[in-house]
């Protein structure tokens, strides 16, 4: 049909700039990786201070959103610049702009959009914390874009697991509890690391199930670089540490509540076992599905956790 193009890597027509296009270049079923971490940086706040301002939660929330665009855009755009399509090996979700779907211009005109909105709700947010808040923003904003973006992309080295780790864990947890509370404690660095592995264990699926291709395209990712046997380590570690600092945090808070996530347990012992197991291809994006799901119910339940904690301390 016209303006419709189907590809290898989507086995349905997509239309032309519509709005099925936009999503494929967006990728909401990413989106877990914003929410989570302001979810529990709110709710640990919450715990410890007994107060929260909505308004300010949900700017927080606004500006984590459009950071994972960001990225999520600039992955899209930055990898078809780059030509990183063109061996035809890739088995990953498909990319717009490769697929002729959204143009280059159009995509760049929409992370320029989304950043501008982000830059507002940033400037927002100063009138809660000063300028220390205008710094994280940018810090975040500059991250997102080099992350596929520049002469030498953080996707093309083995830091792009550490740099999900840092910015969607570290600062993101960290810094929702202090931008809503003007403090942060214990409990919340240690949640900011549990989450932060989560996230960057969604990274690990991809780059473990790109590793051939990768190689080919001259990306050095972690699994590139250390082998199939360090990335299936990696993804061990970042999947079970969380499950170790729930203890330490639960004698923190002195709350057992805290400790609800272990419930997740043994479906992520399997889902770890099914990443070992896992062919080659395609099945590996349902493997990224589901522990990015993990992590949002790891989310809500760390979150449920604290909230159960503060009501029967009361």
């Amino acid at each position: 049909m016209p303006g419709e193009r189907a590809t290898v890597n989507s086995p349905r027509a997509v239309r032309t700039g519509s709005m099925e296009a936009w999503a494929v270049a967006v990728r909401p079923r990413t989106l877990p990786v914003a929410v989570s971490p302001v979810l529990v940086g709110a709710t640990l706040g919450f715990d410890r201070t007994g107060a929260i301002d909505m308004i300010a939660a949900l700017l927080v929330l606004g500006a984590a959103l459009l950071m994972q665009v960001i990225t999520n855009m600039q992955n899209d755009v930055g990898y078809t610049v780059r030509g990183g399509e063109s061996t035809g090996t890739r088995t990953g979700l498909p990319r717009a702009t490769a697929n002729g779907w959204l143009s280059v211009r159009h995509v760049r005109a929409g992370i320029v959009v989304a950043a501008l909105l982000a830059a507002a709700l940033g400037v927002a947010l100063v009138a809660y914390r000063g300028w220390p808040v205008l710094a994280i923003g940018i810090a975040s904003l500059l991250a997102a874009l080099a992350y596929m973006g520049g002469p030498k992309p953080i996707a093309y080295t083995p830091f792009g697991e550490l740099t999900v780790f840092v910015f969607f864990g570290l600062i993101a947890v960290v810094g929702t509890d202090w931008v809503l509370t003007g403090s942060f404690g214990l409990v919340t660095l240690l949640a900011s690391v549990a989450l932060g592995c989560v996230a960057a264990a969604a990274l690990a699926v991809n780059n473990h199930r790109d590793i051939a291709h990768d190689r080919l395209v001259g990306r050095r990712t972690f699994a590139v670089t250390f082998g199939e046997s360090g990335s299936v380590a990696l993804y061990t570690v970042l999947l079970l540490l969380p499950f170790g600092l729930l203890v330490p945090m639960a004698l923190l808070a002195q709350s057992w509540t805290l400790l609800l996530p272990l419930a997740l347990l043994p479906s992520t012992l399997q889902l770890r076992r099914d990443f070992v197991h896992c062919p080659r291809g395609i099945a590996f994006n349902e493997i990224l599905f589901r522990t990015f799901r993990l992590e949002l119910w790891f989310a809500a339940l760390l979150s449920a956790g604290a909230l159960l904690g503060s009501m029967i301390a009361r």
